[in-house]
């Protein structure tokens, strides 16, 4: 099947009790066994649930993937996957990363016994160089946030791969639709839920998903030991949202590649870089081609300064102020005071998170009432 069929229908089976098309949403916390030691597989609403089941099943078809594990948060899948390592284990990570992955990981992980280096996944040799005897697991993601920074997911597999490391891929920012990381041979895809596949920006959730039978044994048994799962209702929500994500993600993609061109072109007097990886400016253009099958909805943008940043956010109207991304509707960050603000300047700097850096996350509006509230707001600077 094709990605939309698949979208619909994996998971989404007629309730066998009732024939609903939808699946139901089962808010029971336990089950009742038909007698002693007999029961339909189902016992405790922590462990396992009908409706986040067939969630599951839904994003690893989507991926392309095996195995499919549902988390509270995005966090809560990236804490599950760390949970593989133990005390003593050294960690390679992607420079640019979104910040509450940098703050798990250092302000937590860290003084639990774990070690990380980051670097430019996007350069082989910063990976080779910071290689050691204890190194367990290479985290990237591609492309980054906010930079849209790529690393190439086949170069990092066949690294992990003759390294003995388990390497993971955060997919967020491209979802299932636009680039599956599992097919490039990467071991453990992460999602923030909230963004793309929910898209919606009424629910927080997230996922891990995997081909690899040992490591979907480990991330069952972390899933029910950390309880960290979604509420029934939650899984409905993402699971209607999924049959619709790749006509959303068709749409995000077309309203981004146009502003992101027209900002290229015509606005090099306000804005001094526009990040998109569709532009032939990208750095990693070539690549974006390869491994990806559209280039998403986010875009970011160097104003120049602090001043020039704060006066072109609060002159947009229709993109709202706000962090998260991915949602249907339009919405402007600045990381340095956002979603990145846990991350130490001097680290920020070092990939070019500047003061004067906007992020855009392109939602599905008519273009052209998106590109006014833009020009707008750049005629203040």
């Amino acid at each position: 099947m094709k990605f939309s069929t698949k979208a619909i229908h994996a998971g989404n089976e007629p309730d066998k009790a009732a024939g609903a098309v939808n699946v139901p949403i089962y808010a029971t916390s336990t089950y009742a066994n038909e007698a002693f030691g007999v029961s339909k597989g189902y016992d405790y609403g922590r462990t396992i649930n009908p409706t986040r089941t067939a969630l599951e099943t839904n994003l690893a078809s989507l991926e392309n993937g095996k195995f499919g594990f549902a988390f509270s948060s995005g966090m809560a899948a990236t804490q599950a996957v760390i949970s593989l390592l133990k005390q003593g284990d050294h960690v390679i990570v992607s420079a640019n990363v979104y910040g509450g992955t940098y703050r798990i990981f250092e302000k937590v992980m860290r003084g639990l016994g774990l070690d990380f280096s980051w670097v430019d996944t996007s350069n082989y040799d910063e990976i080779a160089k910071v290689l050691k005897p204890n190194t367990k697991m290479i985290f990237i993601e591609t492309p980054t946030n906010p930079m849209l920074t790529l690393t190439d997911l086949d170069m990092i597999s066949k690294f992990a791969k003759k390294s003995k490391l388990i390497s993971v891929c955060d997919n967020t920012f491209m979802s299932p639709y636009f680039q599956n990381p599992l097919d490039f041979g990467i071991d453990i895809v992460v999602h923030s839920t909230t963004k793309y596949i929910g898209g919606h920006s009424d629910v927080i959730g997230g996922c891990a998903i995997t081909n690899n039978t040992q490591i979907s044994e480990q991330i069952k048994f972390i899933q029910n030991s950390i309880g960290a799962v979604p509420s029934p209702f939650d899984c409905y929500l993402l699971l209607r949202s999924t049959k619709t994500l790749a006509l959303r993600m068709e749409r995000h993609n077309e309203n981004a590649v146009r502003i992101a061109n027209e900002l290229d072109k015509n606005w090099s007097h306000k804005i001094q870089k526009v990040y998109y990886p569709e532009l032939v400016s990208h750095p990693q253009f070539e690549l974006a081609k390869k491994q990806m099958r559209g280039f998403g909805g986010i875009i970011s943008l160097e104003m120049g300064s602090f001043d020039n940043a704060v006066k072109f956010f609060n002159g947009l109207k229709i993109f709202a102020r706000a962090e998260s991304l991915g949602g249907v509707e339009s919405l402007v960050c600045h990381p340095v005071s956002m979603t990145h603000g846990s991350v130490p300047k001097k680290e920020r700097e070092k990939f070019g998170l500047t003061d004067g850096l906007i992020r855009l996350s392109v939602g599905i509006e008519d273009y052209e009432d998106l590109m006014d509230d833009i020009k707008n707001a750049l005629n203040k600077i």
